[in-house]
This record gives structure tokens, C-alpha cells and sequence, in this order.
């Protein structure tokens, strides 16, 4: 029976907060879920026991309140509680704290990696098909403009980070020298070969952007449109777009403005639910770079999602005087 908001201000309500942080496999639970849902398999995953086990303290976690389920498909997903009150959120906050340096948690959170990406594969291998027209009813057909502007020197070399179905990759082609096309989902990547197989000067990669398989300093310009919002740490893709990018290139980030969404966030299946403008200036500063800029766009006539903000940043020049 679930803890009512009344029943948490009595001793026997707090105790029943309490209760449920009180074993280890809760602990290790909540932490998984913080901030995502998932399936009793993927839990089982996670926490490396049985699943008996983890649906045991499902129901235990569910009955005093602390997580919430839902139908999607043949399986049920759990998540945290919509309307968790603020003082079992504050006890929470000092559980979680408490817990981060167990040998468990650290175990926790390497197969936490390997499920998320099973998690992106599957949603964007159903998505591919109509990625396109999911994009544009969003964001609106021309979410890709002021990216292009910004790299128009016709001997540039540019990094496609995150091409998706490749629909920028095949506008860049025709106007810069090189295009590497980056991309970690190969559902995506085979519609996006299709796409490019008329463009000779188009390389393609299946990878993490957290590990780009290109060489230091192979590129003018690096461009990251609407793909920073579905990774859970987007901090190891801009420093891996500085590696690659020569002194004085260009990055050009394009990303969804902060939203209070949850039905658009799970739609999209995005980790963030888009960026302030300042957070996503942090993250280029704390990345290395300079000249830091931001602008917010106003959603195009038609579009149904949040505006966009646009980032523009350069690695550093080379010192003259440094060999």
C-alpha cells in the first residue's frame, strides 16, 4: 500500500520512508533508477542478481512509495515516484551519498553503461525509419541551418558527430572538402549509408562520441546537432571533439532548450531534457575551449518541441612560440 503524503508527516510514516532505504539492494535499486526507468531485466542486469531478487525489493520500494510502474509493451518499467515528497527526497540525497563509494555501486555503474546502450540501440533501431519526420515535427524541417552557416569555408574538414540518417552529413558534403560521419547507432548508420553512398568524400564511423575513432587534430570544424541530450555524461564527447578538432577549429553545438517535458523526453528517448544555454557554455569552457557563445531559437512556425540553442566554440590557436 502506497505511503500516503499524510502518513509520511507520523513517526510510522517517516519510519516507512526509512524502511525502504534500510538494505543494501534498495540502495543499489534507487541508484540505478535515479533519474531513468527500467525493466525488471535491465535491473537484473544492472544488480547482477537473480531476478527474483530484484522484483522481491521492487515491490517493498513500490508499497512505501519510492518508485512508480508503468505498462510499456509486454513489460513494465520502473522509475522514481512523480510526486516524491521533498523529505523523502532529502533522505534520498544523503542515502545516495552514503552508498556511492560500495564496491557494488562501482560495479553497478559499469554494467548501468552497457545497459543504456543496449537502451539507445533498441530505440533507435525502431526510430530509424521515421527519424527524420520525428526531427522535423519537433523541431521543424530547417533544424539544421545554422549549423551549416557555420561552416562554409569550402576546403574545410568536419566532423558529423552523432549524423544520425546522415540528412547533414549530405548537405555538408556538397560544401566542404571531408566529412566524417559519426555515429553509434547502427540502425541509424545503415540509413544514413544509403543516404551518403553518392558522396565520395564522406567517411562513415560506428562509434561512441565518447571515443571518436579519428586521429588529434584531423578536423576544422566539429558539429554536434541534437545528439548531446541523449547521452547520461555529455562532458567526454565535447573533450573528445576538442581532441580531433586543429588549433583554431570550430565546434557548433545544436541542442534542444531546457523543457519540462517528460512525454517529449521519453519520446525522444533523450537522457537530458535539452540544455540551458549557460549549462551547455560550462561544458565547452570546462572542455577547453574559447570564444564560448550561445543563442536561443525561438521553435520554427509549425514545430511542436522546445526552441534550440546554438553553441559556438574554437580549440585554442597554436602558440607561435611554442614548438
Amino acid at each position: 500500500m502506497r505511503t500516503s503524503a499524510a502518513q509520511a508527516r507520523r513517526p510510522d510514516g517517516l519510519l516507512g520512508w526509512m524502511d525502504g532505504l534500510g538494505e543494501p539492494t534498495r540502495l543499489r535499486i534507487l541508484r540505478a533508477l535515479d533519474g531513468r526507468e527500467m525493466s525488471v531485466l535491465e535491473l537484473r542486469d544492472v544488480l547482477a542478481l537473480p531476478q527474483s531478487t530484484v522484483s522481491r525489493h521492487l515491490k517493498v520500494l513500490t508499497e512505501r512509495g519510492w518508485l512508480a510502474s508503468h505498462r510499456a509493451g509486454t513489460q513494465s518499467l520502473y522509475g522514481f515516484a512523480e510526486r516524491l515528497p521533498a523529505r523523502a527526497r532529502r533522505l534520498w540525497e544523503l542515502a545516495r551519498e552514503e552508498a556511492a563509494a560500495w564496491p557494488a555501486v562501482r560495479g553497478d555503474a559499469e554494467r548501468l553503461r552497457a545497459v543504456k546502450a543496449r537502451q539507445a540501440q533498441r530505440f533507435f533501431a525502431g526510430a530509424a525509419g521515421a527519424w527524420k519526420k520525428l526531427r522535423e515535427d519537433v523541431y521543424g524541417p530547417r533544424v539544421d541551418l545554422e549549423a551549416l552557416l557555420a561552416l562554409l569555408p569550402p576546403r574545410w574538414t568536419v566532423a558529423d558527430l552523432g549524423c544520425g540518417t546522415g540528412a547533414l552529413a549530405s548537405e555538408l558534403a556538397v560544401q566542404v572538402e571531408k566529412v566524417f560521419a559519426v555515429d553509434q547507432s547502427s540502425a541509424m548508420l545503415a540509413t544514413a549509408r544509403k543516404v551518403l553512398a553518392a558522396h565520395a568524400n564522406v567517411e562513415i564511423h560506428e562509434a561512441p562520441l565518447e571515443a571518436l575513432p579519428l586521429a588529434d587534430r584531423s578536423c576544422d570544424a566539429a558539429i554536434a546537432s541534437l545528439v548531446l541530450a541523449y547521452l547520461d555524461h555529455p562532458a567526454p564527447a565535447l573533450g573528445e571533439a576538442f581532441r580531433i578538432l586543429r588549433p583554431g577549429g570550430r565546434l557548433v553545438v545544436v541542442e534542444a532548450a531546457r523543457h519540462e517535458d517528460p512525454d517529449l523526453k521519453k519520446r525522444l528517448g533523450q537522457a537530458q531534457a535539452g540544455f540551458e544555454p549557460g549549462a551547455l557554455e560550462e561544458l565547452a569552457t570546462r572542455a577547453g575551449f574559447t570564444g564560448v557563445s550561445t543563442r536561443a531559437l525561438s521553435p520554427e512556425p509549425g514545430a511542436k518541441g522546445p526552441g534550440l540553442v546554438v553553441l559556438r566554440a574554437a580549440r585554442p590557436a597554436a602558440n607561435p612560440d611554442v614548438p
